[in-house]
């Protein structure tokens, strides 16, 4: 039975033996939480989205106090 949307090629992966951190940093920041370049990419994205969010939240309180 065929899929009715077929499926995309997955992406160049990178399998890291290093801590997160470690990993992360090796891999540029963005590319592995926008481009999963390696196993950490689901961890970067959310320290992506706690990053914007605080920024998003900082800027809607000062702007609160204006």
């Amino acid at each position: 039975m065929a899929d009715r949307i077929p499926r995309r090629q997955a992406p160049e992966f990178r399998d890291s033996d290093e801590g997160m951190i470690a990993s992360i940093l090796d891999d540029g920041f963005l590319r592995v939480a926008l481009d999963d370049a390696n196993q950490y990419g689901p961890h970067a994205m959310i320290l992506l989205l706690g990053l914007v969010s605080t920024l998003t939240g900082l800027l809607l309180s000062i702007a609160m106090l204006f």
